[in-house]
């Protein structure tokens, strides 16, 4: 964490004014888990995703098979991991709270020769964002290709994870297409 270079009576970096504080830090920078009970519940979405690189060999074989491997269907297979990783977000994230989901839906399409864009939208009425569980399930969806495909090749590559949206909560977000990096829009506190 970047601090202005001075320390506290005890011996904790102050924050500058241009610092932004860590939400899962307390008074002591000693890891915490951000207190949600007084938030207002809103209509919270986040929307993520992944590219998965397959090598031409690979796409080729997919093609022929109709996505299927000895293993199964493997976009069939990758939605439900995804599914199953968004519903399970808090036991992976350590600091992620658990969040009723009521909507999650993954789109797998090909985004150019030999790359698939994997895309996870999350959906809840809660007190705090979805956007980690987004990115938790375009990851997965992303790994279950990998896996179910790897008997092919290991030379698969899973890049450009990122979330691409975000609304609901103290600020919104949107990427706007085909950007490396995007700026977050500031809305009023809900």
């Amino acid at each position: 964490m970047r601090t202005n270079g001075t320390r506290s009576k005890a011996g904790t970096p102050r924050r500058g004014p241009a610092t932004a504080r860590l939400s899962h830090l307390d008074a002591a920078n000693r890891p915490s888990m951000v207190g949600v009970g007084d938030k207002a519940v809103t209509r919270r979405e986040a929307l993520a995703e992944v590219r998965v690189r397959l090598p031409r060999a690979v796409a080729r074989a997919l093609d022929a098979s109709g996505h299927r491997t000895k293993k199964g269907p493997v976009f069939d297979t990758a939605i439900i991991a995804a599914v199953q990783a968004v519903k399970r977000t808090h036991e992976l994230i350590p600091f992620c709270h658990p969040i009723p989901i009521d909507h999650c839906s993954v789109e797998i399409d090909r985004a150019r020769a030999g790359e698939l864009r994997v895309r996870c939208r999350v959906g809840a009425s809660h007190r705090t964002g979805v956007e980690m569980e987004a990115l938790s399930g375009a990851a997965v969806a992303a790994l279950t290709i990998y896996d179910m495909c790897k008997a092919l090749s290991h030379d698969i590559e899973i890049t450009g994870l990122r979330l691409l949206q975000k609304s609901g909560g103290r600020r919104d977000f949107s990427r706007a297409p085909g950007t490396r990096r995007a700026g977050g829009r500031r809305t009023p506190r809900r």
